[in-house]
Formats: structure tokens, C-alpha cells, sequence
């Protein structure tokens, strides 16, 4: 997890004068909630910041910045079944995120296998694959690591809402870009140190 987030959530909750249940009632958790963020052994949601920073009088900016840098080095994969996606895109989300490991797969199979022995913070997922759909395939995903943020790869726009019901951070369309990466970042359920020009 997040050491930085921690360090950084104590110092602005003791210097605002609050005590960890003082916080944790503003926000409805437990007092142990608090005390595993400020350890570092959990990290709350954008949207649980977002709250913790408005209670806390703090910027919101510094506290997901603390949350998004890691102590690990992040795991980011492309799932698509054309070769030639993966070839003209894992250079692009290596240029946005040098900081990760970024790898890529034409067969779902072996990204399972992946994802179950290396923690995936990013998945960009093509929606239609040979063997399964995308969403399927995110579902698997999101079981393995509830934490994982999934962004959907399609030519056809028409899937974004069958997409949305999944628990994807984001919907893309195809060719991707850097500029269309780094505004997916922006936008992931649980922020991760990129690395990037951003961050």
C-alpha cells in the first residue's frame, strides 16, 4: 500500500486537531479504518479522499497525489486479440507510466494466469475478444483483485454503457493515445503512482 497517503493523511489530521474516531465519524467508518490508513495497510477510494480532504480543511490534489504514489512498482496490462493493437499501444502506455511493468496479451488465458500472480493496478481491455468478452474478462478480473481499474478498448461506442454496469474506471475508444491515457488516469477508481510527466 500507500506509505506516502499514510504519512500524509497523519500529518494533515494532527495538525487539523482531530483524533483518528473524530475523523472516522465525519466520514462513517471505524476508528480501525483510520488507523490502517494512517499504517498504510489500506487506502480509501477517489471518493473516500475526496471526503477525508473536505473534513480535514486539506487539498484534495495532495492527498490523491499521496495515494497514487506506491511503494511497488505498478502492474499495467493490455488485453486486446489484434497484435498489432498491442504493438502501436503498450509503447504509448509505457511513454505515460514509466514507472510500470506494462505487458501485454492476445490470449485471455494467460492475462488471468497474470493477473493472479502479479498484482494488476491498470487493465485496458478490448470488449470484443475471440474467446470471451471484455466485460467477462473484467469480472474476472475485478474477482481476483477488487482494486484492479479496468478501462475498456472499442471502435464502437455503442458498448459504453454495457460497459459502465461492469465496474470499469473508464471507457476508451480505439486508436489509443498518450493524451487519451493520461486522461484516464485522472479519472481511476484507485489512483497509483504513474511516474508520468503528471505526476
Amino acid at each position: 500500500m500507500s506509505k506516502f497517503f499514510a504519512d500524509s493523511l497523519r500529518k494533515i489530521r494532527t495538525e487539523s486537531g482531530l483524533s483518528q474516531q473524530a475523523l472516522a465519524d465525519e466520514v462513517f467508518v471505524t476508528r480501525s479504518t483510520v488507523a490502517r490508513w494512517e499504517a498504510g495497510t489500506r487506502l480509501p477510494d477517489a471518493l473516500m479522499i475526496s471526503k477525508v480532504s473536505d473534513v480535514l480543511g486539506a487539498d484534495v490534489n495532495e492527498l490523491l497525489s499521496a495515494a497514487a504514489q506506491s511503494d511497488e512498482c505498478p502492474n499495467v496490462i493490455m488485453v486486446d486479440d489484434r497484435k498489432l493493437i498491442l504493438t502501436g499501444g503498450l509503447p504509448i502506455l509505457e511513454e505515460v507510466m514509466p514507472d510500470a511493468t506494462v505487458a501485454g496479451f492476445t490470449d485471455v488465458p494467460e492475462a488471468i494466469e497474470y493477473a493472479k500472480s502479479n498484482r494488476v493496478a491498470l487493465a485496458f481491455l478490448d470488449i470484443e475478444l475471440r474467446s470471451t468478452s471484455g466485460l467477462d474478462l473484467c469480472r474476472t478480473l475485478l474477482e481476483i483483485n477488487s482494486r484492479t481499474n479496468v478501462v475498456y478498448l472499442t471502435a464502437f461506442s455503442d458498448y459504453a454503457f454495457d460497459a459502465w454496469s461492469t465496474g470499469a474506471s473508464g471507457f476508451m475508444l480505439k486508436p489509443i493515445t498518450a493524451e487519451g491515457v493520461r486522461k484516464q488516469l485522472n479519472n481511476l477508481r484507485y489512483p497509483f503512482w504513474t511516474g508520468g510527466e503528471d505526476a
